[in-house]
């Protein structure tokens, strides 16, 4: 029989228990109490067939003490037997730990592990730092560092606040906001809103590609822009880099003017605070990255779910706030940038939501694992499917009888019959910037070469697809 259960993040299966090696499982209760605990199964093998233990009592009593001797601090974990079959297997319940890092220690090895997929592996260093701060309730943006407040200036991050506040920033703020401790010094939260650059990692890479996939910078980026610095200074010019490279169509209808953006900006916007506050600094040489496609915005940032659990295994409605820079996250909160309720992941899925033609296909989609997070918007303004039909056509039955702006004006009217019945001439050339005397020229060419087909006369004509 086989066990019904799959070996991932949050489980693993042993054959029995290994007590002279017990290294063999011990990583992985290490792993599951640094991150979201797990169960480890004892008498199922590596095909997931019941094997059974011989004696369970005798095993749950070495299991309780080699992870008393050997796991440190002890973890708090239950062990439970179950029959299946007349066999009988243990499994044991870790939960995740707050006095993190747990470590595995033998022969005066201290060493403490992590999940990554089905697997458990050393933590490298600055996952250990952020185990070590977690365990000691203690936040990387709240570290006093040795740089004096005194030395740097605060332009930009004082102009904003009263931007957006209408109140002036006083010295005793800087203390009183967890930027500063009493004596000058800043916490790495200062540092980031300094004018200067002095957190190596406040980056942001941007890169607009040409297509659907990465290339060559020097062959395949349309635009390409790195900033550093001031984590405001970093949001205003990652969301003007996206707004830049983003259109916005329009059409009308009966009587008014209707925008569609590729993307909503308050979604965007909202992607952005995302990576900057909830973004893992202690992680060496790593930046937030945004990369633009025709048809989608991917912005990847450091570090998974602070609490370790993947994000799309989790419904986004039921996630509550769980802030790995609270300093930083406070402040965005203050000037405005940001809910406290840990909502950005809801309010970037509802302001999507409220695009002009929002389907489905538009809905944002959310990727973490242990070391990134990444959100992808979908491109309002995309369709392959009108790509696809236009070169079936040109192929087929016009390629030597339009030109490449006759070619363009084609798939500029496709685009906006897929989002409404019929055009005019006023609408195409509002929505296309060609005069009305060349559109009804292409018009009346796409008629003659039954691309379109028109119904009505004069100003009252309208053009449907054929």
């Amino acid at each position: 029989m086989r066990y019904q259960l799959t070996e991932t993040t949050e489980c693993d299966f042993k054959r029995e228990l290994e007590t002279r090696k017990p290294k063999s499982w011990l990583k992985s209760v290490s792993a599951f109490a640094n991150g979201i605990g797990g169960k480890l199964i004892f008498g199922i093998d590596d095909e997931h067939n019941i094997v059974g233990l011989n004696n369970a009592q005798e095993a749950a009593e070495a299991i309780s003490r080699i992870i008393k001797a050997k796991i440190t601090p002890i973890p708090q974990f239950v062990l439970s037997e179950d029959k299946k079959e007349e066999k009988a297997i243990l499994i044991l319940t870790v939960d995740a730990g707050r006095a993190t890092p747990y470590y595995y220690k033998s022969d005066g090895v201290m060493e403490a592990y992590i999940r990554l997929g089905s697997e458990s592996v050393i933590a490298p260093d600055y996952v250990l730092n952020e185990l070590i701060l977690k365990g000691q309730n203690q936040s990387f943006d709240a570290l006093i560092s040795d740089v004096r407040k005194e030395d740097y200036s605060f332009t930009l991050f004082e102009a904003t606040y009263y931007e957006r506040t209408l109140l002036k920033i006083e010295p005793k703020d800087y203390h009183s906001f967890g930027l500063a401790d009493k004596q000058g010094y800043l916490t790495n939260a200062g540092r980031l809103f300094a004018d200067q650059h002095i957190v190596y990692n406040s980056r942001v890479f941007c890169t607009r590609w040409n297509g659907l996939e990465k290339g060559s910078i020097f062959d395949d980026a349309l635009d390409d822009k790195e900033f550093e610095g001031n984590i405001i200074y970093l949001l205003k010019n990652t969301a003007d880099f996206i707004r830049n490279n983003s259109k916005v169509r329009f059409y009308k209808d009966a009587q008014y003017r209707v925008d569609k953006p590729d993307y909503a900006e308050r979604a965007v916007t909202e992607a952005v605070v995302n990576a900057l506050i909830h973004r893992d600094y202690i992680v060496p040489g790593c930046e937030v990255h945004v990369d633009m496609y025709d048809d989608r915005l991917e912005i990847t940032s450091p570090g998974g779910m602070f609490d370790g659990k993947a994000v799309q295994e989790r419904d986004i409605a039921d996630i509550g706030s769980m802030r790995r820079n609270p300093v930083i996250a406070d402040l965005f909160h203050r000037m405005k940038y940001m809910e406290r309720r840990g909502s950005g992941l809801k309010k970037i899925m509802s302001e999507t939501s409220k695009l002009p033609g929002y389907t489905e296909a538009l809905k944002p989609e959310f990727y973490s694992d242990g070391t990134s997070f990444k959100i992808i918007l979908k491109s309002a303004n995309y369709s392959d499917k009108v790509s696809d039909k236009v070169s079936d056509k040109v192929s087929d039955k016009v390629s030597d009888k339009l030109n490449s702006k006759e070619y363009a004006f084609y798939l500029a009217i496709l685009e906006l019959l897929g989002e409404q019945s019929f055009v005019t001439t006023r609408i195409i050339a509002d929505n296309t910037a060609i005069p009305e005397s060349t559109t009804r020229r292409y018009l009346a060419k796409l008629c003659e070469l039954e691309l379109i087909k028109a119904d009505g006369k004069n100003r009252g004509k309208k053009y449907y697809k054929v």
